[in-house]
């Protein structure tokens, strides 16, 4: 990597390599399967990565207006093949027209807002193809936080709450009941799906698979996805969707910071110049220990710190890391997989300096795409 340590923390870098390698993977679903994979920009919106992701993939998928826009603008905006979904759990009156506009799909939580909206959205575009969200009450999602078919989960609608009249206005459902997971979650899903659905599948164009499938992840079991969803297509005469996030940004870079300084109360405590809090929400969330290169857990190595973020959120902590050798200020801690559900999720708490956003070119360049100030905080504000 050229000129690596001429940026400044904290920056957030993009392997361009290791992003075609999720791509050529993500790429031979399409192929032997016959599925459209889109991609999810809630859990990866690096833009300026765009003109290498759209040489394999659809399009996007997006949770709302603004996301939709990013979607046509810098995704599909020169090419009529790509397309653009548009989701959001409810969606706004003043909002609903603009996302018809710049959307191919249109997917509704509940057939209240199917019937609400669909006059208005046919009106802008005839041909705009509609589908209702399903909840098929079957997930294995790892942590509550994350399972859309959880207990009173407003995403998605059941079986129970299901309005045949849908199907009068509808080309396609989608269902997402995944998180980081294989495809034997896959599969147990799909049977709830089909046990409860199937009976409704003739006459739609479309299956939404969703997102969550830990595709790229070694170990995944890429053959069986493949030939689930070929029987999958040809039982039901459909097509399939695919809208990985994580998928296409996973383990494809990291988050640099630097130690500004080592406290001491009860164990050696490094503050770095980035945050759990605002940087590495999902930590946080899921949680989850991040992989700091060259370091060991807690005591596996001769000098243990625990690494702290530079706000006051007592709880700003990413965890205890051991090292050959000691610490010191300024040297530079690199927080592994951390491109996907990080800077989309980022915030200025404490008025905290976002990362930069940079990418290792193809070639070995390091090549710095945006860097954050005052401005980007101040703007946010008022």
């Amino acid at each position: 990597m050229q000129n690596s340590n001429l940026l400044s923390t904290p920056y957030y870098m993009c392997d361009e390599s290791l992003l075609r390698a999720n791509l050529e993977i993500l790429n031979r679903v399409q192929i032997e399967s016959g599925a459209k994979v889109i991609l999810a920009l809630k859990g990866f919106a690096m833009w300026s990565t765009f003109p290498l992701v759209k040489e394999y993939l659809k399009g996007c998928t997006a949770s709302g207006l603004h996301e939709a826009l990013l979607a046509r603008d810098e995704f599909a905006k020169d090419d009529e093949n790509l397309e653009v979904h548009t989701y959001s759990p409810a969606y706004k009156d003043e909002d609903i027209e603009d996302i018809a506009r710049i959307s191919d799909h249109i997917v509704f939580n509940s057939p209240n807002q199917l019937f609400k909206y669909y006059d208005r959205v046919k009106e802008i575009d005839s041909e705009i193809s509609l589908s209702l969200r399903i909840n098929p009450e079957q997930s294995s999602s790892p942590k509550d936080i994350y399972n859309p078919c959880g207990l009173y989960s407003r995403l998605g609608t059941t079986l129970e709450n299901f309005d045949e009249r849908v199907l009068e206005y509808i080309d396609g459902l989608n269902f997402h009941a995944l998180c980081e997971q294989n495809v034997d979650a896959l599969e147990d899903v799909l049977q709830a799906f089909e046990a409860k659905f199937s009976k409704y599948f003739k006459g739609l164009k479309y299956i939404n698979f969703g997102g969550g499938h830990h595709i790229t992840k070694e170990g995944y079991d890429v053959d069986k996805l493949i030939r689930i969803i070929k029987e999958f297509r040809a039982k039901y005469d459909v097509d399939v969707y695919l809208e990985p996030g994580e998928a296409v940004g996973w383990q494809t870079g990291v988050l640099v910071s630097t130690v500004l300084d080592i406290v001491h109360n009860g164990m050696d405590i490094a503050i770095l110049d980035t945050s759990a809090e605002a940087h590495m929400p999902d930590t946080l969330a899921m949680p989850y220990r991040a992989m700091v290169r060259g370091s060991g857990e807690a005591g596996e190595k001769p000098y243990t710190y625990r690494f702290g973020g530079n706000t006051c959120l007592a709880g700003d902590i990413m965890g205890d890391y051991s090292f050959d050798e000691p610490l010191q200020v300024g040297d530079r801690v690199i927080f592994e997989d951390q491109i996907h559900y990080t800077f989309v999720k980022n915030t200025t708490f404490n008025g905290i300096k976002l990362p930069s956003l940079a990418i290792l070119r193809e070639d070995n360049t390091l090549e710095l795409i945006k860097e954050f100030g005052y401005q980007d905080y101040k703007n946010r504000l008022s």
